[in-house]
């Protein structure tokens, strides 16, 4: 793909990757990814904005084959897909400066060999002219590294958010307009990547609402040309609001547990609370992930395995535990043979998750009337703390908080 103008000397480069489906040998990608570059050229100074991970490093490299000359070449982050294929642009561009800020100059030497005098640290807020064209730099940590910023351009009112802000989608659109799928992919994105840093977005989020900005420029999918959508969907994520939803993702190996699932959603449904369930052997956890990033409950269903709970269980929990999501309220249950400590072995998994624990309904083999009760009276307690009017008329419950 060419080049592609988005406004009077700055364009974007980059490649589209329509067939990768893994992401860091961890995160599924449906839809595939984008890595997104910017060049930036000003009457006295031109400017590239990151890289290409290494694999595509050939189509940034043709793409640049009519720049005569680069002067800086910013690495907003040290991630081997923002910054891998900058050895390859420094060896074309001889008096090109990285810049980077003080704490990504050591990762850019570790991960890339590159040679430390061709390094220049910026400070938070520091710029750099080219002419007619400003370099803002803002430092953004943990969006979702601690070294990574952003770079803002006021003359143009655009801000190169790096991975903040970004989707993994491909597409052939550079604009997101008001594409659902590509809110779809940035809450993706969001959940399976940004969620745990929470407190930290906040921060950088207030260094964002003072600049004037017309479009958004990620590292990642396409640009936000309506800038206001995907900030106001960053504002929902971050805050304390839950919605009335249960998240509930189990395996169940004999069918005890599923039997147990089956009529706790319908106990729940009754209630008037929403549930999303995950067979977790067949299900997409990148869609789990967005589950959690609103939900106000978890309830975690599990088999017995070797007297704790099955391996995917387990995988699940310490996910959820990874991710930090805002649940307020957490439960278990479950079959065993004989015995168990499954339920002690998922409370320990999840300390990351500030929930009030509703307790644990097991059962020895298949469910019975008393196991039946006791998912009644789960679900009554759920109802009550999502803020719910008895007698099934649920809504969306902000008093879950």
């Amino acid at each position: 793909m060419k080049p592609r103008q988005m406004r009077r000397g700055v364009q974007w480069m980059g490649a589209v990757d329509w067939n990768r489906r893994l992401f860091d040998s961890l995160i599924p990608l449906p839809d595939g990814t984008s890595y997104n570059a910017y060049l930036v050229s000003g009457s006295s100074g031109t400017a590239l904005l990151d890289t290409v991970d290494p694999s595509m490093e050939g189509v940034l490299m043709r793409q640049l084959a009519g720049v005569k000359r680069i002067d800086y070449l910013v690495s907003q982050h040290a991630e081997q897909d923002h910054s891998g294929s900058i050895p390859a642009v420094l060896g074309r561009y001889a008096d090109a400066v990285v810049v980077c800020t003080p704490k990504a100059k050591q990762m850019l030497v570790d991960h890339l060999d590159l040679r430390p005098e061709r390094i220049r640290t910026v400070e938070d807020g520091e710029s750099i002219s080219l002419g007619d064209k400003t370099l803002r730099f803002l430092h953004t940590p943990w969006v979702h590294w601690p070294e990574t910023m952003s770079t803002y351009i006021p003359e143009d009112r655009i801000l190169f958010s790096c991975d903040f802000f970004g989707s993994h989608l491909a597409t052939s659109d550079l604009y997101a307009g008001d594409d659902p799928r590509v809110a779809d992919a940035a809450k993706r994105y969001y959940a399976e990547i940004m969620m745990p840093f929470r407190a930290a977005i906040r921060a950088d989020m207030k260094k964002v609402r003072e600049c004037e900005v017309d479009m958004i420029a990620p590292s990642h999918g396409p640009v936000h040309d309506n800038p206001g959508r995907i900030l106001s969907a960053y504002d929902d994520w971050i805050s304390d609001r839950v919605s009335n939803l249960v998240v509930l993702p189990y395996i169940s190996m004999h069918g005890s547990t599923e039997r147990m699932v089956n009529h706790l959603v319908s106990a729940l449904v009754e209630r008037g609370v929403g549930v999303r369930k995950f067979e977790l052997s067949v299900a997409d956890i990148g869609k789990l992930a967005m589950a959690l990033v609103d939900a106000a409950t978890i309830v975690i269903g599990t088999p017995t395995v070797h007297v704790g709970p099955h391996p995917g269980v387990f995988a699940a929990a310490h996910l959820a535990n990874a991710l930090r999501p805002k649940l307020k309220y957490a439960a278990i249950i479950g079959s065993y043979g004989w015995g168990t400590k499954a339920a002690e072995q998922i409370s320990g998994l999840i300390p990351n998750l500030k929930v009030e624990l509703l307790g644990a309904v097991l059962c020895k083999g298949l469910p019975r009337e008393e196991t039946f009760s006791a998912l009644d009276a789960l679900a009554e307690s759920i109802r009550e703390r999502h803020g719910l009017a008895a007698g099934g008329e649920g809504r969306p419950a902000d008093s879950a908080r």
